[in-house]
């Protein structure tokens, strides 16, 4: 069976939540989001480490609401760094050798179903890579520096990527 590493980033600031808690600590019918979504992939036979990157600064905070969880959820705590770029790059730093496939999945992405995690998931296996993605439903405008209309991409050709997105562990190993 093909192992997984699975990266759940949660190290962003919130600011488009609107200056409330951030988002991955937010309660949903009681617990957190970020615990919400790693429920997702914790309790998968395919899935041999979860990696939770967070903020550095709030460290001490959720070491003290969470260290609980992730005790018993073979969850790995990682520091982010000052963008997404950089707190992907730390957990990619700390997948184990016996990953086959590393998934990247957003935090606060909660509703994904198990499902759609089986599906990219073997998807992943059969391609070596894959991301589920939905169309463009909304009509979408180029537009230049002046913000004048250039074009009308046909709806067509666009789809929105979302995750879990699942890629080969030999691409960074």
């Amino acid at each position: 069976m093909p192992k997984f590493a699975v990266i759940l980033p949660a190290a962003g600031k919130s600011t488009r939540f609107g200056g409330r808690e951030k988002k991955p600590y937010t309660q949903l019918d009681g617990r957190a989001v970020w615990l919400r979504t790693a429920e997702l992939f914790i309790t998968r036979d395919d899935v041999v480490q979860t990696f939770l990157v967070i903020d550095p600064e709030d460290r001490e905070m959720f070491m003290m609401k969470y260290h609980a969880n992730i005790a018993f959820m073979n969850v790995k705590v990682i520091d982010g760094g000052a963008e997404r770029f950089d707190s992907i790059a730390n957990a990619l730093a700390q997948v184990p050798g016996d990953a086959d496939y590393i998934a990247i999945h957003d935090a606060v992405r909660p509703c994904a179903t198990r499902d759609l995690v089986d599906m990219v998931f073997a998807a992943a296996v059969k391609h070596g890579a894959a991301i589920p993605a939905v169309r463009v439903a909304d009509t979408v405008k180029q537009v230049n520096a002046d913000r004048v209309i250039t074009a009308s991409p046909p709806r067509s050709d666009l789809w929105l990527a979302q995750t879990p997105q699942v890629f080969l562990a030999s691409v960074v190993q």
